[in-house]
């Protein structure tokens, strides 16, 4: 039983390993990819891809425990990762319509896949092992940076303009990974205890498949109206309310890190022809500041006050450096330049240290800001986890998808300004509520 359980969540990890080492490689260098297409029929955004992507993951996920609960975590992952490849797929023979439209899908797809993931992890695990099997597929989905993006800076290295046999080499390759990880899903075991629950409900001869199906989905409706209702309830507590901008500023630094900077290197005119390459090992670089900051923060940091506002606020700190650094060492014009290079100059000489530098930090900031705002709802909301989580990942998402709409129009300052703005007021907020711990839970809400 123990072994079964432990391949399911090494299986797991390996099938987000090779989906996401394809979507996370494709959302880095999108934007780059339609900048440079030289279909003038194609009219198409990589900034509003994303923004619609996260857009419609945070609405969808209302609905995704419902289906997870019908139709079951095997089956909804495999579903969602068929919805990740044909994202992937568009880039090869792009059009506008597919481009937008996979884009809902995928975000749909996401939804699920992650409430799935959720689902398919408990199930596999126990009190005493929930830990380590969080740990081994957080270990592999974060290596899922590395690969994707080696691969593009060996692809593109040298090369001023990302030509359409190149284009479509990168995202045949990036197609495969993603299959894989959705076959992969096939080979899940099913546990003990969900045999015997298929086993009793084959042996009830008086309930047909189509009844069995009506009442999951009768019963996973009552839960999804009860959570919802227990999210409109967090959402008016004091504790909710003041970690908001903390959570919104972890969506803003999320698109930057993830879609936004990566673009900003490949178009700096100062990096020449190493600049395409450089974006994917600025993708590496964020992997490891992620793979740095979680594995010590999150795993090797015990949960007390002291430890998440130290924490936070070195986050700040790290993040600010990175800003204050990138405003002096990328073009001013970089996030939306239509055509593939910069016309500014910074205001010093563009380094590719400083550029790697920054990247290193951004993955580390986000990595102090998302371990510590995890840890504290946790703590607080112990018994209310899941819609405490929920609300987190709703806020999280939609600010991410409001800067990927932005991104493609604010100069890199402004971008960076409206970050360091929520950024402190998001710090200072969060240390009011470690503050408040200090009170009773009954003085918290008012």
């Amino acid at each position: 039983m123990a072994d079964r359980r432990t391949f399911n969540v090494v299986i797991l990890g390996v099938g987000f390993l090779f989906i996401f080492t394809a979507f996370t490689t494709c959302g880095n260098i999108e934007q780059t990819v339609v900048k440079s297409l030289g279909n003038a029929t194609f009219t198409g955004s990589g900034y509003h891809s994303l923004g619609i992507i996260y857009g419609v993951f945070s609405f969808s996920n209302l609905l995704a425990p419902t289906v997870v609960t019908v139709i079951g975590p095997k089956p909804t992952m495999f579903l969602s990762g068929l919805l990740y490849s044909g994202y992937v797929a568009v880039f090869i023979v792009p059009s506008t319509w597919s481009f937008y439209l996979t884009s809902v899908l995928i975000g749909i797809g996401a939804a699920m896949l992650w409430t799935a993931q959720g689902h398919f992890l408990v199930e596999n695990s126990e009190a005493s092992t929930i830990n380590r099997n969080t740990g081994v597929f957080w270990a592999l989905l974060q290596c899922s940076m590395l690969f994707g993006n080696l691969y593009i800076y060996f692809e593109w290295n040298g090369k001023t303009e990302i030509s359409d046999s190149s284009r479509r080499m990168t995202f045949l390759a990036l197609l495969v990974a993603s299959v894989l990880g959705t076959l992969t899903f096939l080979v899940l075991r099913k546990i003990h205890h969900e045999e015997e629950m298929l086993s009793e409900e084959e042996g009830q001869s008086l309930l047909s498949t189509r009844v069995m199906y009506k009442n999951r989905a009768d019963t996973a409706m009552q839960d999804t109206k009860s959570e919802f209702k227990t999210m409109m309830q967090l959402l008016k507590t004091k504790t909710i309310l003041l970690l908001s901008p903390c959570m919104a500023y972890s969506g803003l630094e999320l698109s930057f890190y993830s879609g936004v900077y990566g673009t900003c290197i490949g178009a700096t005119t100062q990096f020449g022809e190493a600049a395409k390459g450089l974006i994917g090992i600025s993708g590496i670089v964020v992997g490891v500041g992620e793979i740095v900051g979680g594995g010590f923060f999150g795993l090797l940091c015990k949960n007390n006050r002291f430890r998440r506002t130290s924490v936070v606020f070195l986050g700040m700190v790290v993040h600010f450096i990175a800003f204050y650094l990138i405003f002096l060492n990328i073009p001013n014009d970089a996030p939306v330049v239509f055509e593939t290079t910069t016309q500014k100059s910074p205001y010093l000489t563009p380094s590719v240290s400083i550029a790697m530098l920054c990247s290193f930090l951004l993955g580390l900031g986000d990595s102090c800001f998302n371990t510590q705002l995890y840890s504290i709802l946790g703590r607080v909301y112990a018994e209310q986890s899941t819609p405490a989580f929920a609300i987190f990942k709703f806020i999280q998402s939609v600010c991410a998808a409001v800067a990927f709409f932005y991104s493609g129009y604010l100069l890199l300052m402004w971008q960076l300004l409206l970050m360091i703005i929520l950024g402190f007021a998001g710090t200072l907020c969060f240390f009011v509520v470690e503050r408040m711990q200090n009170f009773p839970p009954d003085l918290q809400d008012y």
